[in-house]
């Protein structure tokens, strides 16, 4: 087809892209467009393929596909320039702060504790998968699942809405518990991030949960021996206790106290403060640990706390009476049996004693709490 006769096509087929909603700019380009492509392709010699039988049929619907493109390269990039528009000015970042409503949105109650920790580290420590796949012992991409399925979960989450602060908090003690593992140490993490947390919010019982992490990790070195060994509380060498973070963790305490607005954390670092102001384990103010426990298990009405109570009736008032506390709280808890064993071997039932160690090594929570029992056991064995 000659160029004459194609051009004569085009206000026909402009026409047709204007009623089918084109404006005319747009149609007249999309139309030249096709009849350059037209010219570049038609041909009259057979030997190139077969002529196109309804030329105006091809003009309209080249013409129309790339009225069509052009339409969305537009939407596109009148959607990148709004998104850039929308972006802050560069300088100095926003007063306000959202912090603390990721806190709030990473302990989300829809998502399961393990779930929850992950994407706290993640999100608001800034941790790699890889470190904390290392720290919790899973492989990459099972830490990387976990994280993926935590935020889709949590997808079209406001940071407006409010949170609950008593799970962050037990989030921020689940990643203390762990205390260290790969090259993360999560228990100094956690205090970062609960030393950040308390920066943004006056709540007492973030600054209970912060002395007590304190408190904790003062006692850090002293809990193990050069062989790895288990150290227990009263026959830990005090000297290597942190007395710059065990007077830290005391006066937050006090502060939190003052404010006469009670929790559990707080409780249990006056509990840990206790424990950490004795000199020596024989001077330890356990009549006062005891009237703690109290109002811990009025607090929080835990089996754990009525078992530590429990022992530390043993301590006040005797093994006799701290056996008759223990017999109020459920056997199948686990550590009863230790604490059983423990009682027993302060009351002098020395072979009662060995064979309830024994008993709890077998179901001991960890390799090094194991060890420990069975060492227990075999000491008393050999007396």
């Amino acid at each position: 087809m000659n160029p004459s006769a194609l051009r004569e096509l085009v206000p026909a087929v402009i026409g047709v892209l204007v009623r089918r909603g084109a404006d005319f700019a747009s149609a007249e380009d999309a139309v030249q467009e096709a009849v350059i492509r037209a010219l570049e392709t038609w041909s009259d010699d057979p030997s190139r393929g077969d002529p196109v039988r309804d030329p105006k049929a091809w003009l309209i619907a080249t013409s129309w596909r790339r009225f069509l493109d052009a339409a969305r390269a537009e939407e596109s990039r009148r959607g990148r320039e709004a998104v850039v528009a929308a972006e802050p000015p560069p300088g100095p970042g926003p007063a306000a702060d959202d912090t603390l409503r990721l806190y709030f949105l990473c302990a989300h109650p829809s998502l399961t504790p393990a779930s929850a920790v992950a994407l706290t580290l993640r999100a608001v420590g800034g941790l790699t998968t890889q470190q904390i796949a290392a720290a919790y012992l899973v492989p990459e991409a099972t830490m990387a699942q976990r994280i993926s399925r935590a935020k889709r979960r949590i997808a079209g989450q406001s940071l407006d809405r409010a949170g609950d602060p008593a799970t962050v908090l037990r989030v921020l003690y689940l990643v203390f518990n762990e205390g260290y593992g790969g090259d993360v140490d999560l228990a100094a993490e956690a205090i970062r991030l609960t030393r950040q947390l308390a920066a943004l919010t006056d709540e007492p019982e973030v600054a209970g949960l912060l002395a007590l992490m304190l408190l904790h990790h003062a006692r850090r070195d002293a809990r193990t021996d050069a062989d790895g060994r288990l150290v227990p509380l009263a026959e830990q060498d005090r000297r290597r206790w942190d007395t710059g973070l065990i007077a830290e963790g005391v006066e937050i305490l006090q502060t939190a106290l003052a404010r006469d607005r009670l929790g559990e954390y707080q409780a249990q670092a006056a509990i840990a403060a206790l424990h950490a102001d004795a000199p020596a384990p024989a001077e330890t103010d356990w009549p006062q640990i005891v009237e703690w426990y109290d109002e811990l298990l009025r607090l929080t009405g835990s089996p754990v706390v009525q078992l530590n109570r429990a022992v530390a009736v043993g301590e006040a008032d005797g093994p006799r009476a701290g056996l008759a506390a223990l017999g109020e709280v459920d056997p199948g808890l686990p550590r009863h049996t230790a604490a059983s064993a423990y009682l027993h071997e302060r009351a002098g039932e020395i072979g009662r004693a060995a064979d309830l160690y024994a008993e709890a090594a077998r179901s001991a929570t960890s390799v090094p709490e194991r060890d420990h029992l069975i060492r227990r056991a075999a000491r008393l064995r050999g007396s």
